[in-house]
């Protein structure tokens, strides 16, 4: 009791000199500046007069302005900055203003006292009215806007996220594909291969009259229209004829499509994981050989690092097939892998009556290089992939014909060292926007991987898109559609729902 008693009145002690202590913390102050990302988030739906106490004691936002009116191609009146002062997360708004707005340009950087405006959407646009230019207060003209490149198919699933930015979409076409006499004018469906999206131009812009190319980047920015059903629905808009880049429109036609793999069968996956491609023409692999190059990236590979040597890299870390012997025929599947030939490891369906072009024992030393394995793709969750080449002569140089990634962990590229990549729906040799080299997996744009799905489940994962032949590019991006197999599943059950070829 006597150490209850003292232990209370010591901490209510504590309490009163705490509280009786002169407190000299000056306290925080409010930055004037309220990020665009909050300025978005204050709206539910409902008109919002900006003020201090909901704008949490700022009175004003700042960022980079976008717009440019030059090409009449915009919204009148709205001036159009992002920032990216909220996590880093880059958001847009658009500021009515009226005429003055076409005065600034792309690079000026803006302070706009927003206090007493109303946050509303007009049209679908969200944006803020009731202001004057007088609010405006430009601070530095000539900034860089770094490019943003933005994949459709991530604007239909978030387009307020990217309402009022400057983006970039790349290697796109239309959709029907244009004809040298089409233009810009009116609403066209352009298609990147990850999704489909509106390009509006209007009748009096500058450039409405411009060719619509057939394959093109087009920079531009992203609005929201509200539909005749009431719905909004995303809208892009170039500013002007320099916003489209045309790109070549050199037709190559990749022979051979990696189509699907199974990497984690049920049970032990000695000699049982394969890989399924398509052909895209008839091939006789006796005269036109090809060969099948593994990489498994998991911790315990060796050698270790970087691969200096690429797909030639050899040991634990890259594992070669070689296609020799066999034909395929235009748009259908055949198989590489393990000898066992079961559709999903041991005592499972045998679909030796498949069209296997190379079954050959992984637990030996590959054909040219690397180390026999248990497990040719990891398990690990560090990357693995698959390429195929023309010929059976894979160097530290050799680029693949078609190349797939999974996962992004691991030593993967550094300063030249690093698996090389192909042009293709996920990659590219060059940026697409500055052009600069990029040969390599995780070398600038060329990030983009499938997903790893837990072990011993005996899925099949097929890439389903669509190639076609006679652009001799992706129309549809590959996406991957994991199907989970049986002991008893039927080789058409891998066979279906995957790649379409348009001939």
């Amino acid at each position: 009791m006597k150490k209850s008693l003292a232990y209370t009145f010591s901490l209510l002690s504590l309490v009163v000199l705490w509280a009786c202590k002169k407190d000299n913390y000056p306290g925080g102050e409010i930055s004037p500046y309220l990020a665009i990302y909050d300025v978005r988030n204050l709206f539910k739906g409902n008109d919002v007069v900006l003020s201090k106490d909901n704008m949490f004691g700022s009175t004003s936002i700042t960022g980079v302005v976008v717009s440019d009116h030059s090409g009449n191609n915009l919204p009148n009146g709205l001036l159009i900055l992002q920032d990216s002062r909220r996590l880093s997360l880059l958001r847009g708004i658009s500021v009515a203003i009226g005429d003055a707005a076409a005065s600034y340009k792309p690079g000026d950087s803006v302070v706009i006292n927003v206090e007493g405006g109303t946050l509303t959407r007009v049209d679908g646009i969200l944006q803020i009215t009731n202001l004057t230019n007088d609010v405006v207060t430009k601070v530095s003209s000539g900034n860089v806007i770094p490019p943003n490149r933005i994949p459709i198919n991530l604007i239909i699933q978030n387009p307020d996220n990217y309402e009022s930015t400057l983006g970039i979409i790349v290697k796109a076409n239309f959709s029907p594909l244009s004809t040298p006499a089409d233009v810009l004018a009116g609403d066209k469906t352009v298609d990147d291969t990850f999704g489909q999206l509106t390009l509006h131009t209007e009748s009096n812009a500058t450039f409405a009259n411009n060719e619509a190319p057939f394959y093109s980047n087009f920079c531009g920015i992203l609005f929201n229209k509200t539909a005749k059903d009431g719905n909004r629905v995303p809208q892009f808009r170039l500013r002007t004829g320099t916003d489209v880049v045309k790109l070549s429109s050199a037709v190559n036609v990749t022979p051979v499509l990696i189509t699907g793999f199974i990497s984690d069968v049920i049970g032990t996956d000695a000699d049982y994981e394969y890989m399924q491609f398509m052909a895209t023409r008839d091939i006789d692999f006796a005269v036109t050989p090809f060969s099948v190059v593994t990489t498994n990236n998991a911790g315990a590979s060796t050698p270790a690092g970087f691969p200096a040597n690429g797909w030639a890299t050899g040991g634990l870390r890259t594992y070669k097939f070689n296609l020799t012997a066999g034909k395929a025929t235009k748009g259908s599947f055949f198989y590489v892998g393990g000898t066992k030939k079961l559709i999903n490891g041991a005592s499972s369906t045998n679909i030796s009556s498949s069209n296997w072009i190379r079954a050959y024992a992984y637990g030996g030393t590959g054909e040219g290089f690397g180390t026999g394995t248990t497990n040719l793709l990891a398990n690990s969750g560090n990357a693995f992939g698959m390429a195929i080449f023309e010929g059976t002569n894979v160097t530290a140089a050799s680029v693949p014909v078609d190349v797939v990634f999974i996962g992004t962990g691991g030593s993967l590229y550094s300063a030249g060292k690093g698996y090389p990549i192909c042009n293709s729906d996920y990659y590219d040799i060059k940026n697409p926007i500055t052009l600069a080299d990029q040969p390599y997996y995780q070398n600038g744009t060329n990030t983009l991987a499938f997903s790893y799905y837990g072990a011993d489940l005996g899925i099949f994962n097929k890439l389903s898109g669509t190639y076609d032949l006679t652009l001799g590019r992706w129309t549809k991006a590959r996406t991957q559609v994991p199907d989970t197999l049986t002991k008893t599943s039927p080789v058409s059950q891998i066979e279906s729902n995957n790649v379409t070829i348009l001939k």
